[in-house]
């Protein structure tokens, strides 16, 4: 088993959820961030003011999925997720040891 984050744009979210539910990747938890990478962030005009927004707002997506589906998890969420422009996001991928489902206690890709 597989843990894939996933950094994207937020209105990127929907489209991604969608084409994973796709392939049948229902479960995910998305937590909202803020960060930046070379972008560095941007400026913007408050009040007659330019200021500096340093860490531009983010969506993480996480999953666990069997290894069996890891390429194509990847797949669409680059196909999805990407505009061209800086800041499309990342992706990290990273060995799951062991899922347990607190309800039944199953484990594994059972628990997936």
């Amino acid at each position: 088993m597989k843990k894939v984050e996933a950094i994207i744009k937020p209105f990127k979210l929907d489209d991604v959820r969608e084409a994973l539910s796709e392939i049948g990747i229902n479960g995910m938890t998305v937590i909202e961030v803020k960060g930046f990478g070379r972008q560095k962030g941007h400026t913007e005009l408050y009040r007659g003011a330019e200021y500096m927004v340093d860490f531009l707002p983010k969506v993480l997506v996480e999953l666990v999925v069997e290894d069996s589906l890891v390429d194509r998890c990847i797949e669409i969420i680059i196909e999805t997720a990407r505009t061209g422009k800086i800041g499309d996001g990342k992706i990290f991928v990273s060995d799951i040891q062991r899922v347990i489902r607190i309800r039944t206690g199953e484990e594994d890709e059972q628990a997936i």
